[in-house]
């Protein structure tokens, strides 16, 4: 059994795909790009304040389901430009200040937007 979740605090998905799915105690979240919520443009500014963004995309989406950063399992971090690791980690921290979730963290070719930044989370109930 599965559970569409959805919030207009995020942005909408821009494709065929949900925000968010919640199945068998876990809420699995689409990878979250820096898009604002309310414009639906792209966050400019550089890799941090893309982060930041897409940190805030996946926040809203977790509140959403009454869960907060803390129960993360897993993040999967895909990077245009690995040179951007230990400034994402940084603003990364701030967000996961406890007991941070598994992690992988990888450099693509390539983004949807041409953005800097995606994040997907696995959180737990």
């Amino acid at each position: 059994m599965k559970t569409v979740i959805n919030t207009d605090r995020a942005p909408q998905a821009i494709g065929p795909y949900s925000q968010a799915i919640k199945a068998n105690g876990f809420l699995f979240l689409s990878g979250q790009i820096p898009l604002d919520p309310i414009s639906g443009q792209i966050v400019y500014g550089g890799t941090v304040m893309q982060t930041y963004q897409v940190l805030n995309n996946i926040k809203v989406i977790l509140e959403k389901e009454g869960l907060t950063f803390a129960n993360a399992v897993k993040t999967t971090v895909f990077l245009k430009d690995i040179s951007d690791f230990a400034d994402v980690n940084k603003v990364y921290a701030e967000y996961f200040t406890e007991e941070p979730p598994a992690r992988s963290c990888v450099e693509v070719a390539r983004l949807p937007r041409d953005v800097q930044i995606e994040i997907e989370v696995i959180a737990a109930y």
